[in-house]
């Protein structure tokens, strides 16, 4: 798994609705990139429902919210509707992007890990619970927080 300090490897995904999503398109924001193993599962949902109601406060930080499984654009498109999504949702079909970030599980399926990437592509933290709101809990207290010089 990458650890912090290191730099986000880039990628190009489809999202929810087909647009290709490249990570580098949003250097100069920091980024909240969030791994989770299945859209539209119990876990999935309220991890996912959790990220949409506290958007306001991240997109008042200037922080992007990006949100990866390894599920295909139909299934990522349908959990959006679900959720009514704001951020995208990107489909890593082929695992890629998983394996780069070291996040993929031994049942195929990405691990719920999520990454604070900050404005540079560097990772300043990373979040690995079982507990879904743990993750936005963990990346409203450190996304967007004043850095020391």
């Amino acid at each position: 798994m990458l650890t912090v300090g290191s730099i986000a490897p880039d990628f190009t995904l489809a999202s929810q609705d087909g647009t290709r999503i490249t990570l580098s398109q949003f250097r100069g924001k920091t980024v909240v990139l969030y791994f989770y193993p299945k859209a539209n599962s119990l876990g999935c949902t309220i991890e996912t429902r959790e990220f949409q109601r506290t958007l306001p406060e991240f997109a008042s930080r200037n922080v992007m919210v990006l949100g990866i499984s390894v599920d295909p654009v139909d299934d990522q498109h349908r959990f959006s509707e679900k959720c009514s999504l704001g951020f995208p949702l990107l489909a890593d079909e082929g695992k890629e992007v998983a394996r780069m970030y070291g996040v993929l599980g031994f049942l195929g399926m990405a691990r719920r890990v999520t990454f604070i990437l900050d404005p540079e592509g560097k990772v300043e933290s990373i979040i690995e619970s079982p507990r879904p709101k743990e993750h936005i809990r963990r990346a409203l207290e450190s996304a967007g927080a004043p850095r020391s010089s």
